[in-house]
């Protein structure tokens, strides 16, 4: 034999692996299907602490939809210069918000969750619904509450992502992690995506009316401010459509409320790093008003749908110091809507359009 036909023989090529896709082994004897509805925000560390914020952080800036950088560079820059000084500031802030129950983001979370999940039952939807909470970014994992649809054998999820505007950094961010997870199933359950919700005349109408009673409680101001989470400019320039669903969003909501164009302003907060992004940015507007005559405003954050540190931190506090240090005299922050009854009841109703179908067949089984 040829010294090339040992060599052929002799090489080896890679192991085969065997894919293990996870699976009920009992699925068989399983009767009822059960409906999962899965609502998921952004997350929040574990505690207000600098090594857990440190954990947190790593989890969110590795997420490649969030920073569009090359993995590399981005890795190098991460590790050694960002987690080393950003968690012990970031740490700070949030025991400045922390509560006796915990993070605000997860408080309220759970209690929408709470909300919904009874809300879904009272309005004849079957009895086999089940509302599970997520965090993209810590806990409760997504990949827990998926786990729990599997062990309670749902054949149909229905994800809701808690951000009005849809944005690739946050709600396609979602669509993807989940996605992942649901390539190792073994039976991959029926899925439906709700996108964004800001555009549905129930949700500008919540809006309108918790911005009413800011009105009514402490007089109407001269601007109501629109601040928006911001992105990079070159996300919206390579077709993020978040830019856009926020301005609509003020513009619906502006004229719901009666208002003339000049008495509101939409500008974009929470900008890290030297890069350009959505304009205006909210602490450029508040530094200006004052020398324009403007010393009483409304500000609220329609990106967020639960108070958050960037809302009861950077909106509520920082941004007030700034706007009263530059010569202004009424600040008032508008809360998210939070667990407010109208916005559940949106929620659920949101959640009904979107299981169209399912609760008829399931109650038809019945």
């Amino acid at each position: 034999m040829s010294g090339a036909g040992r060599a052929t023989r002799g090489r080896r090529g890679p192991p085969s692996r065997e894919r293990n896709y996870k699976g009920l082994v009992s699925v068989h004897i399983i009767k009822e299907e059960k409906l999962g509805i899965l609502i998921v925000n952004i997350g929040t560390p574990d505690q207000p602490s600098t090594r857990a914020v440190r954990k947190y952080l790593r989890e969110f800036l590795s997420d490649p939809r969030v920073i569009e950088v090359p993995r590399l560079l981005w890795g190098i820059i991460l590790n050694l210069i960002i987690l080393n000084i950003r968690p012990k500031r970031s740490a700070r802030l949030y025991k400045s918000i922390w509560t006796k129950d915990g993070s605000p983001l997860l408080v309220i979370s759970k209690k929408q969750r709470d909300s919904l999940a009874k809300k879904i039952q009272g309005n004849g939807y079957p009895q086999n619904a089940i509302v599970v909470l997520a965090m993209r970014y810590g806990n409760p994992r997504i990949q827990d509450s998926l786990e729990i649809f599997r062990d309670q054998n749902c054949r149909r999820i229905l994800v809701l992502p808690l951000y009005p505007q849809y944005s690739s950094v946050t709600t396609g961010s979602t669509f993807e992690k989940i996605t992942s997870l649901l390539r190792k199933e073994r039976w991959i359950p029926e899925i439906r995506f709700i996108n964004s919700y800001f555009q549905y005349p129930k949700y500008i109408e919540c809006l309108s009316s918790s911005i009413q009673e800011s009105f009514a409680k402490y007089g109407k101001p001269q601007k109501l401010i629109f601040s928006f989470h911001g992105i990079p400019k070159k996300y919206f320039m390579k077709g993020d459509p978040y830019y856009c669903f926020c301005m609509k969003t003020s513009r619906l909501t502006t004229e719901n409320l009666g208002l003339k164009q000049e008495d509101s302003i939409t500008c974009f907060q929470s900008r890290t790093g030297t890069g350009e992004w959505l304009q205006p940015y909210t602490i450029d507007i508040l530094r200006s008003l004052p020398n324009e005559g403007v010393k009483n405003i409304h500000i609220l954050s329609p990106s967020f749908s639960a108070d958050c540190l960037e809302t009861l931190n950077e909106t509520a506090v920082e941004y007030q110091k700034y706007f009263l240090e530059a010569g202004g005299e009424n600040y008032t922050y508008i809360p998210c809507l939070n667990d407010r009854t109208d916005h559940i009841e949106f929620l659920t109703d949101l959640i009904l359009k979107h299981t169209r179908g399912w609760q008829e067949e399931s109650s038809a089984k019945k």
